[in-house]
């Protein structure tokens, strides 16, 4: 075969390939069998060996990639990526309706009626047809380019199908990826032979899945990608409707579920929702509610949106599941912060599609208020992707109960003993306990804390079960060599990692590394307020309960759980070894003054911020007030000098004008801003 015959049956069978994966994947309307399919794939595969010239980013060949990632990048979405204002309340659905007609005056209203599925929101990019982007949701704004995976979906057309309806040069779509109930089942059972752990639902492992730096470990995972919007394209003409828009989608062979509908008033939606939620079991897939759309698309423009929302769109949610089973065990788990919590051991039940073997029985006293015991008979109901809840022990007359449920004396994990902080039990040991140290090195690690970019979730897990790491200053003893025999790590993500440790210990800021400590009730906002009145480690360490509470915001509950963990002799020896592995970027306590003596403007004051803003973060709003001398808190009272009012804001603002406290909008606060010398 010469190289132009070669290329001339390379294009065709990447047709009949691609034809049939639409049919087998989209349509689910298989043409040929499994063994045609192979033998046409293998065809490709064979011919594209000889030319490898001939080879396209295209091909349906190219749906793996072959190499490990070192992360994750950041990448813009085309258009914000919004959520739904959404309820399980038909009220609320009913005044959504009234609002969207009143909006509309005497303009007709019909709706597009879609399953909510519960899976993990994308953002796929097209140019000239061919898939160059998929980008997770993130914060709506930014998100992560997970490319390389999301190819290895098969559902998910490298190139958009010719039709009737050319693809358009530009193209940025937004669906769902999800995993079916039954390959979640089978994933599940794998992970457990393999000692490994199991995930909670299908929508964390779609979304772990996707995030995988290795392609090929995600290509081993069934999922499926449903389209169900367009964010942004070019040269797309003749789409008047949400109907139209979906109907497009389908031409250019991305997957739209079968199950939409039309609906003009509230007795349509109201049917099709009790529908779904009647067959919910039986349709192989987890959703949680449905979508309302306004189809119009020109009548969405009118309404407009809100900086977190459409106005013009709502999910009505499904209230949560909720199923009966029997306890066989009630045992203690201990989490990050050191708290132990009651977890149910239960007969396994399915709730919404999820096979449920285990359920949070939160604290000491609620195992006594709800007078549960092993061997119990109880109702137990998950919502959304949260742990299950046992909501009550169903009474069974003549049945022998067991004793009442005690907490351990020492941890289950370090036989430390435990102490009680309210309601809650608490092992102290916070830095030498296993159970407690890879969630204390994932948030040492958080965006808010160091900030160490590949320390996350699973890759702590395997330093502490490896013994790489028995105390956080371990981190600053790792070498690249340690790292590279590790499951998932090569040479560069390896150095990599090393020189951000070495970067964090070379210049720490103050109030990072207090929130990072995870020091009980220091959130980012008090990690700050410590760090500005204390100015260095030490005094922070030295003071005492009333002297912390000097600090605005800290009372005496707070105070005592900082002295007592500063206290903790464990604790303090992990905190001298951390500071003489890391330099900490400290200054001199705070006073009302700035550096050159002069009165800060807002020394003193409380400000509060409500709605959303569209030209700052609420974050990045807060830092600015703080820099003038403000402290900014989450809660309205007479103390407070100024409310910053967003879009779309709650009750705070009513209770700001309740109080006589002086209000702000976006725009006068950001001339407040400028006026003092800020550039917003």
């Amino acid at each position: 075969m010469t190289r132009d015959q070669a290329a001339q049956r390379i294009a065709k069978l990447r047709s009949e390939i691609r034809h049939h994966e639409y049919l087998y994947y989209v349509e689910d309307k298989p043409a040929i069998s499994d063994e045609e399919f192979d033998r046409l794939f293998h065809e490709l595969e064979d011919l594209e060996a000889k030319h490898p010239d001939l080879v396209s980013e295209d091909s349906p060949t190219q749906r793996v990639a072959g190499s490990p990632l070192d992360s994750f990048p950041t990448v813009e979405h085309a258009a914000p990526m919004l959520s739904l204002d959404s309820s399980q309340d038909e009220d609320n659905l009913r005044r959504f309706d009234e609002r969207l007609r009143k909006g509309l005056g005497d303009t007709p209203v019909e709706y597009v009626l879609e399953p909510k599925l519960d899976g993990l929101s994308m953002e796929l990019v097209y140019r000239d047809g061919i898939l160059v982007q998929a980008v997770t949701r993130g914060d709506g704004r930014k998100g992560e380019g997970v490319t390389a995976n999301v190819r290895t979906i098969a559902s998910v057309p490298l190139k958009l199908r010719e039709s009737d309806r050319p693809a358009p040069p530009f193209l940025s779509v937004r669906g769902e990826i999800i995993m079916f109930a039954k390959d979640f089942d089978r994933l599940n059972e794998r992970l457990i032979a393999e000692g490994k752990e199991p995930f909670a639902s299908p929508r964390n492992s779609a979304a772990g899945t996707v995030r995988q730096l290795d392609p090929q470990l995600t290509a081993s995972r069934p999922l499926h990608f449903y389209a169900y919007d367009i964010l942004a394209s070019e040269g797309v003409d003749g789409i008047e409707t949400q109907w139209d828009l979906l109907q497009a989608l389908r031409a250019w062979g991305l997957k739209v579920n079968e199950r939409i509908k039309k609906g003009k008033t509230l007795d349509d939606i109201l049917a099709y929702h009790q529908g779904f939620e009647a067959e919910r079991d039986d349709l192989g897939y987890e959703i949680d509610g449905v979508v309302i759309k306004l189809n119009d698309l020109a009548d969405r423009e009118t309404l407009g949106w809100t900086s977190r929302h459409p106005r013009w769109a709502y999910a009505f949610k499904f209230p949560p599941r909720k199923e009966v089973t029997r306890i066989l065990s009630i045992l203690p788990s201990v989490g990050r912060t050191g708290v132990v919590t009651p977890v149910a051991i239960m007969l396994p039940v399915e709730i919404g599609g999820v096979t449920v073997a285990r359920a949070t029985l939160h604290n000491r006293e609620e195992v006594a208020r709800k007078d549960v015991r092993e061997g119990d008979r109880v109702r137990v109901q998950r919502a959304g992707d949260v742990i299950p809840q046992v909501i009550e022990r169903i009474e069974e007359p003549g049945h022998e109960r067991s004793p009442e449920w005690k907490m351990p004396d020492v941890c289950p994990s370090c036989g430390t003993r435990l102490i009680e902080r309210g309601p809650f039990t608490v092992c102290p040991n916070s830095f030498e306990c296993p159970a407690q140290l890879a969630g204390r090195i994932v948030h040492f690690a958080s965006r808010d804390a160091l900030d160490i970019e590949g320390l996350g979730d699973e890759t702590s897990k395997l330093f502490v079960a490896e013994g790489l790491v028995k105390q956080l200053p371990d981190l600053f003893e790792i070498r690249p060599e340690q790292l590279v025999v590790l499951e998932g790590f090569a040479q560069k993500s390896a150095n990599k990692l090393v020189d951000a440790l070495k970067k964090v210990a070379s210049a720490a800021e103050l109030p990072r590394f207090l929130y990072g400590l995870g020091i009980p009730e220091v959130g980012v906002a008090v990690a700050r307020d410590l760090a500005r009145h204390f100015g260095t480690f030490a005094r922070l360490r030295a003071a005492d309960e009333a002297t912390l509470q000097e600090v605005p915001g800290v009372g005496p509950r707070m105070a005592e759980q900082i002295t007592a963990f500063f206290a903790e002799p464990t604790n303090a020896k992990v905190l001298d070894e951390l500071t003489a592995r890391m330099h900490l970027v400290e200054t001199e306590p705070s006073t009302s003054s700035g550096g050159d003596g002069a009165v800060k403007p807002l020394a003193g004051q409380k400000w509060v911020f409500t709605g959303g803003l569209t030209r700052l973060t609420r974050r990045d709003a807060q830092t600015y007030v703080e820099s003038l001398g403000a402290r900014a808190t989450g809660s309205v009272s007479k103390s407070t000098d100024v409310v910053v009012v967003g879009e779309d804001a709650g009750s705070k603002a009513e209770d700001a004008r309740k109080l006589g406290v002086q209000t702000m909008n976006e725009e006068e606060f950001l001339t407040f801003l400028r006026g003092n010398g800020i550039d917003v």
